[in-house]
Formats: C-alpha cells, structure tokens, sequence
C-alpha cells in the first residue's frame, strides 16, 4: 500500500511539469530519452516525454535502429485538427495525432496467429512490413501529439516499449529464434533437419568451426556454396548459439504462470494439458513432432516402454516417460508426462490424448506389446486405450537393490551373497511355497548387516507383495529392453542433474526446458549420426550407450567357464587381455559382476555377456522371462477341455506366437532378410483391394493381362462435354 502511495506521488499531472529534451546527434531513440509518468482523465500512467515537433524522424529513425529488435514503424491511426477549433483545450489536446505501431504487428500472419478481430482486411498504409507474412503480431508502438498549446513541441506516449506478442515472447529480431523479415527471401534454404542438427551440436558442446561446417555442408544441399551464403551460414550459427545461451526456463516469477506461457507457446508439441485446480490434478504431456513420427515408426507393432515415477523425492512432479525401441533397440523417449497423479481417472486422460493425436495421422497404428516398471501402474487404461498384453520390467527393482546393498554393506562377499538370496526369492515366486518365508530366513541369516535390514524391512517389505504379484502374474520383459530402459534413465539423471540450480528442482518449467532442449536434441542428434553416418564419433559413442550392445561385442572366447566353480564364470578384457572379471550367480536376472560399473548398481555387460552364453546350456536354469513366458504358454495349453471355444482361442494364440518366435529367429541366425522372405507363403488379396492399392500408391497405370482391369483403369468421359457434342452434331 505504501509503495503504491509512493508511486502516485512521482505520477507527473500536468504537462507544464514535463521538461523538453533535445538529445543531441541525427537520430535518437527511446533510451536516451527520460521517461515519467503521466496521469489524466485520457491517460493513465502512460510513459511520457516531451521533444521538439521538428525531430520526429530522427527519434523515428533511432527506434528503427534497435540492435537487438530491428524494424520500421507503420502509422496506425492518425487523427488532425485545425487552429483555432477549439474554444476551450487542455494542456495535452492535440492538433496532430498519430499511432506509430511496430511493423511486426499488431495482427499475426505466423502458425497459430490471427488478423485483429476488428481489422477485415489489410490497410494499405505506407512504411509497413514487406510481405504480410512476416507480420508476428508484435504489441510495440507508441503514439505522439503535436500540442495544440504548443504546436512546436511533440508528446510522445509509449504504450509498450517491449517487442513482444501477446503471450510475453519476442516475436522478431536476432533474439527470436523463428524470425523472419524483408531479407529472408535472399536468405538460404535452412529446413528444420538442418536447424535441429545445428542445435543439437550446440547443446552437445560441439566447437563452433566443426558446427559451421556441418551446417554448410547441410545448406549445400539446396544451394551452391559461395561466399555469400557462406557468410549468412556463419550469422545464422552465431544467432542460434546466442539464442540458446540467453534462453531461459523462466518465463515468469511465477512457475504456474510460466508454464501456462510455454504451453501457449508450444501448442504443436503439448498432446494433453490440465492445470492444476481444487479437483482436477496437474497434467502436462510433452510430445514434439520428431518424437511423434518416431513412436509411429518404431512403435507400430512393437513395445512402448513405461518409465515411470522419475524424481518423486526430488522433483516438484514426477516425470513419466514413454520409450520405443529403435532398430538397434535402444530406447527412445517418444513422449513425457508431468504429473503427480496415477490414478485410473488421470492416465485414461493422458493416454487417449496421445493415441488420438496418432491415430489422426495414421489410423491403423496400434502397438503389440507394453511394459510396465511400476506394479502401481493402472492396468485398465493401458488395455483399454492400447489394447495389448502388458509385460512387467525388471530393471528398477533390480538396480535399487543392488545399490542399496552397495551403498549400506561393506563386506564384499556378503554383498554378493544377499544379492543372490534376493534373487533367488525371486525365482521361486512361481513355487507353492510363501517366498515371505524365505524372505524370513534371509533376515536371520543377515541379522547383523543392521543398516540394510532396517532399509529393507522399512521401504520394501510393505510393497513386496504388490512386487511378487506382478512379476507372478505379467510376462517379464528380457534383459535386452532393460538395459535399454536403465540406460535411458543414466542419460535422463546425468543431463537433469548435471548444472541443477537450488531451486531449479522445484520449478516445472525447469525440467521442460531440460527435456525439450538437452535432452531431445541429444537422442535427435544420435539417431541421425546413426542413420546417416554424419558423425561418426557420435555414432560410435550411441551404439555403445547401452550394456547389451557393449556385450555384443565382446567375443565368445572371452567367457571362459569352468565345471569345479558352477556359480561363477570369467571373462576377459578387451582393452588389457591379463585382467580377468567374474561374474557370480551365471545366467540369473541378478548375476553380479566384480567390474566398477556393476558395483554401482548397474546392469554390466560382462554379465550380460555371460548370460547370453547361459542361454545355449542346459546347465544353467532358464532366464525369468523365459520361464514367466513358459508359464503364459502353459497357462493358455490348460484351458477346460469342456470350453471348446476358449481351448480354441488358446490353441490359435500360441500357434501365432510359435510362428513369430520361428520367425524371429530365423531372421536372427540367417544373412538377410531375403532368405527369410521367400519362405513366407503369398497372400493373395481381392482384386478390388489389389486395384485400390495400386491406384492409391501410384497415378501410373501399368499394362495388366486382365482386360477388366484394363477397362476399370481408364478415366471415365466428362458427360457434360458428350451431351454438348450431341447437340453440336
């Protein structure tokens, strides 16, 4: 209240108060100018000052010359008086009256903008914007007033200095990374691959030669390369690295606030928004236009990965990831959700949304398979918007356990040994017997390592039980996508928690500047580098971001077995031959390796590596989604013999299953996928179908033996023009 005292105070009433100022030199702008505060019956705190009526181009020249936001100045709205028309004036009645707005603006010709409602058409005034597209509905412009007591002196009312959009955001100039202006058309073609590669290499750290050069080579692909678009290459790179370095997560004090102004910003990549209220939980689902053709790509009949509850004792609201699997099975986040909120009503909400949102591209995109890390995850949503088998990962029990048993046992060898007790509890889920009565056993075994016992008994024993069902009732995921998983949750820490402010964790628009800049660019960039062999320091360091890919390239003669120590196997270095690493429990989701990384709770690839061995002896007990699948096909095979039709149902999903497995592996032990397509028996569609699809995915009609066909092939006659013939003839 005081300070709003204070400030009517230094609100300026009159006119006569203001003094004139005359800054020296051809053109000046708003910063030289001192502005105050004027209050009337016409005005209300409006930004004012007073300058000579014959320096109004230099003062118009000067805001034209901005450095940061360049542009002209359009007349509005202009208004005139003659002398001596009125009787009685005040001190800020006008004899010339003009709006000078920012040719950027006021309407919005950009993605998403719209003509003023007023405005039905264009004015065809002088000094505006060059191309009516360039228009970004910028809200800078200012009006003057050539005093009608004073017709030598000019008032001149800033309504809004700053130059933005109606959403707060700077809509053109060197500062916005969408600008564009007059010049564009003389500008080389830069695509969004070309920009999102630039700054991907930017956010990885890349030297600015080595990203001016990828540029370049990526322009020429449009262009010739001369010293012209050579030096627009170099402008461009130097605009976007400033861009990203001044770019900001806050856009507001106000974190709610400021997410409402991303969201509005960035509509093409939000699937779903709810904010926050009384009865209704905060919903932000994030999905870019990359991330969507991906999940069309690489999810269509395959598995969509959970990985949930990222940062609950952390962050302000949980990150929830969705994950595809690219053609090295990597895992791929294809869209984030940011809530606190798991309940049936929420999920079914968010999950529709994105499948709505692909299904509108492709209808007939659905997924086979979806995995689940959390037995907390609601199940009903899943089935009912996905409408596939849900299987149940691995990954996140397993790394929390071992961490914890690192991190609170000191002993090595009885690190080792509780691991592998805990595994085995797990392995005899499917047993008759309770495994909390092994459970027990273990407690007394391990009576004395007091620090884990009491984490154990206070975090896990609760939920336990929720835990054995899942895994006792879902198929379980293999090894392979929970390496993949584990390695998109090391990726996902490092860069969330890499140069995290003191308060940055707490802030939602934090983390959506984390996901959508770092850590988008940094997958884009990797698959690119993959796919297209650019960069291939990045290829190498992708293929190998995961523990089953390093494995894969350790040879076999590097695993060496021996029958008088069945628990353990060795396996050799690549980089020093004489360092040999062993790997306790062989074959088991909970093997353990002795090497640093799986000391830090990881799953490593040496273990890995012994257990893809494991798999091809009968010595070693089959992997936990082998025998959860076993169980599946056991459990359709056991069907009552008096239900014919779901005895047939049974029979007819496990012979579909059998063929796929058949396939799959012929695909995984032959030389290409040529020798397994000519085995696959034709299916032959109907013939209307055959003609649709020829006629949709091409307009050339080829020869065909079939005379109908022939004959539905050409274009029917316009019957108009016939019957004018008829009446010509």
């Amino acid at each position: 209240m005081g300070q709003r005292m204070e400030e009517e105070d230094n609100v300026v009433r009159s006119l006569k108060d203001l003094p004139v100022q005359n800054p020296p030199g051809e053109k000046f702008s708003a910063a030289d100018l001192t502005w105050l505060k004027y209050a009337s019956s016409e005005h209300r705190w409006d930004d004012v000052a007073i300058i000579r009526y014959d320096r109004l181009e230099a003062f118009l020249s000067g805001e034209s010359s901005n450095p940061e936001c360049p542009t002209r100045f359009h007349i509005e709205r202009s208004r005139k008086r003659e002398e001596g028309s009125l009787r009685e004036y005040r001190s800020d009645d006008y004899l010339f009256h003009r709006i000078y707005w920012c040719s950027f603006g006021p309407e919005n010709y950009g993605e998403g903008g719209t003509i003023l409602p007023s405005r039905k058409f264009r004015l065809n005034t002088r000094n505006r914007a060059a191309r009516p597209q360039s228009m970004r509905g910028c809200t800078c412009h200012f009006s003057i007033k050539q005093l009608y007591a004073r017709p030598a002196l000019l008032l001149v009312i800033y309504h809004e200095r700053r130059h933005v959009n109606k959403s707060g955001f700077i809509c053109h100039g060197p500062l916005d990374k969408d600008a564009i202006g007059p010049g564009a058309r003389r500008l080389p073609y830069v695509g969004s691959e070309i920009q999102q590669q630039t700054m991907s290499l930017i956010y990885l750290g890349v030297p600015e030669e080595s990203i001016l050069q990828a540029h370049i080579e990526g322009i020429q692909r449009y262009c010739s390369s001369d010293a012209r678009v050579d030096s627009h290459a170099s402008q461009y790179v130097q605009k976007l690295g400033l861009i990203i370095k001044r770019s900001t997560h806050e856009l507001d004090l106000d974190d709610q606030a400021s997410i409402r102004m991303w969201v509005d910003r960035n509509k093409k990549s939000v699937f779903f928004y709810q904010d926050s209220t009384d009865t209704d939980a905060f919903i932000l689902g994030i999905q870019t236009e990359w991330q969507c053709q991906q999940m069309m790509r690489f999810g269509h009949q395959s598995l969509l990965a959970s990985h949930s509850s990222f940062g609950v004792s952390k962050l302000k609201y949980p990150l929830h990831t969705l994950l595809v699997f690219d053609s090295m099975q990597h895992a791929l986040p294809v869209a984030w959700i940011i809530t606190r909120s798991v309940t049936k009503k929420d999920t079914l909400k968010w999950m529709r949304a994105l499948t709505d949102r692909i299904h509108s591209i492709d209808s007939t995109w659905r997924i086979s398979g979806f995995i689940i890390d959390d037995p907390a995850s609601e199940l009903d949503p899943i089935r009912d918007v996905f409408a596939c088998p849900v299987l149940f990962s691995l990954w996140h029990i397993r790394r929390t356990w071992l961490k914890n048993i690192m991190k609170k046992c000191s002993n090595i060898e009885v690190q080792r040994e509780i691991f592998i007790q805990l595994g085995k509890i797990v392995y005899g889920i499917w047993n008759e017997k309770n495994p909390m009565n092994a459970l027990e056993l273990l407690f007394q075994d391990f009576v004395d390592q007091t620090a884990f016992m009491k984490y154990f008994k206070s975090f896990w024993v609760p939920k336990l039980e929720m835990w054995i069902d899942s895994i006792r009732n879902l198929p379980l995921a293999n090894q392979e996508s929970c390496g993949a998983i584990e390695a998109y949750h090391l990726k996902l820490k490092a860069k969330a928690y890499d140069d995290v402010l003191l308060d940055g964790l707490q802030r939602v628009d934090w983390l959506v500047h984390k996901l959508t800049t770092e850590l988008h660019s940094s997958y884009w960039i990797n698959l690119f580098a993959d796919e297209s062999g650019s960069f291939p320091g990045v290829k190498a360091e992708y293929i190998a971001s995961t523990s089953w890919q390093r494995a894969l390239q350790i040879p076999d003669e590097a695993v060496h077995f021996d029958n008088n120590e069945p628990h353990s196997a060795k396996v050799a270095s690549q980089k020093d031959p004489s360092q040999m690493w062993t790997v306790w429990n062989p074959g088991s989701e909970f093997s353990l390796c002795d090497c640093s990384w799986s000391m830090q709770g990881n799953l490593c690839k040496h273990a890995l590596k012994v257990n893809m061995m494991c798999g091809a002896r009968k010595d070693f007990q089959p992997s936990l989604s082998l025998q959860s699948f076993q169980r599946v096909l056991l459990g359709l095979w056991q069907k009552p013999m008096d239900d014919s039709y779901s005895l047939d149902l049974s029979v007819a999903l496990v012979t579909q299953m059998q063929e796929r497995i058949q396939h799959v592996a012929e695909l995984a032990t032959s030389n290409g996928i040529a020798q397994v397509a000519e085995k696959l028996p034709i299916q032959w569609t109907r013939r209307r179908g055959r003609r649709t699809a020829a006629k949709r995915t091409s307009p050339i009609i080829l020869p065909h033996s079939n005379s109908s066909l022939q004959r539905d092939s050409k274009p029917t006659k316009n019957r108009k023009r016939k019957r004018l013939s008829t009446f010509s003839g």
